[in-house]
């Protein structure tokens, strides 16, 4: 199976189930205002992630499109990715949480849910079988030492 829908289009279609379900859901966390100091903090630091993710690719040489994972040219296993095999999803999940924390909805703690899921049923395990076929050992290896979200 190859991933089919763009991540970024993913967590768009989950902050519009946030900021839907903050319309009409009467479950707020009631956070007050703290609430948007720490939205701009996680999804400031969950741009940074993803950026760092990104440009980590770009000194690489290799392809950052989960549709051509096939010209992957490199394993990328040094800087962010040294904590994290996927940094880029993982700064996409802490824009979400980000997104939630400013609804102050309870019930987009059910969108996170369902973001991590879908990343990991539809872009993760795809990626990670090519890229298994692809580096085999090193890879193996490299999923051994390195966590796949943090």
């Amino acid at each position: 199976m190859r991933p089919i829908i763009p991540p970024p289009i993913i967590l768009v279609f989950f902050i519009g189930i946030v900021l839907g379900l903050d319309a009409f859901s009467p479950f707020d966390l009631l956070l007050g205002q703290s609430s948007f100091v720490v939205a701009i903090t996680f999804g400031g630091v969950g741009a940074l992630i993803s950026v760092l993710g990104v440009l980590q690719f770009r000194q690489q040489q290799t392809t950052i499109n989960p549709h051509t994972i096939d010209k992957a040219s490199a394993l990328v296993t040094g800087g962010i990715y040294r904590f994290t095999r996927n940094p880029m999803y993982l700064g996409m999940l802490m824009v979400l949480i980000g997104v939630v924390c400013f609804s102050k909805d309870a019930m987009g703690l059910l969108a996170i849910a369902g973001f991590i899921v879908s990343l990991n049923r539809l872009q993760i395990v795809p990626e990670e079988r090519a890229l298994r076929e692809m580096f085999g050992a090193a890879f193996d290896a490299y999923c051994v030492r390195t966590r796949r979200w943090i």
